[in-house]
């Protein structure tokens, strides 16, 4: 039976490639050859020309939030804005919560 694949994310490209997963050996992006990130099976990337939904991905993505499936369903919440992330920044640093954990929080108190 073969592997499952998963996506890897070059954020220089804008590009993703789903590939098997075989623990964490450094892959790297065909295109640029610069080192691809693990994002997860569940991860749908954006369309190339959206810059602002890259930029979305890139901080989250530098924050260790990664698209992995859960044991119901998808990844859950991801914010899918500029705003939405600026607004999690903002509450993480107002209670000390840490950035990654503000960042997939479905709603803020």
């Amino acid at each position: 039976m073969a592997h499952a694949k998963t996506s890897y994310v070059c954020l220089p490209c804008r590009a993703s490639y789903k590939q098997p997963y075989h623990g964490d050996h450094d892959r790297l992006c065909p295109r640029c050859a610069e080192p691809l990130i693990h994002v997860g099976s569940a991860f749908a990337p954006p369309r190339r020309r959206d810059a602002a939904a890259w930029r979305t991905l890139s901080v989250l993505l530098n924050a260790g939030v990664r698209f992995h499936k859960s044991c119901c369903g998808g990844p859950g919440y991801r914010p899918r804005t500029l705003g939405e992330v600026r607004e999690r920044m903002a509450y993480a640093r107002r209670t000390g919560e840490p950035f990654a954990r503000a960042l997939v929080r479905q709603e803020l108190p």
